[in-house]
């Protein structure tokens, strides 16, 4: 799945074209790398997003095309 649709997805960024444009700000890491939106997640990487004061950082447990409300939160788990 792409960066900015598991962002998206997974709930850690309200919309896609805001988690496109975090990507090509290279505010958002993936394993200590700035990523592409294009970029495959895959379980087990650790994604980091820098947007304001806020610091995110966390490990993919999941890869899921949809997700409800309940279930967005069981795709990943805090790596800190």
């Amino acid at each position: 799945m792409r960066l900015d649709k598991y962002l998206k997805v997974s709930r850690l960024i309200k919309r896609r074209t805001v988690a496109n444009e975090a990507c090509d700000a290279e505010r958002v890491s993936v394993n200590g790398k700035p990523q592409r939106a294009s970029y495959n997640v895959k379980v087990g990487d650790i994604i980091e997003i820098s947007l304001g004061a806020r610091q995110v950082k966390v490990r993919v447990t999941e890869v899921s095309e949809h997700a409800t409300k309940e279930t967005a939160g069981n795709m990943y788990e805090s790596a800190e």
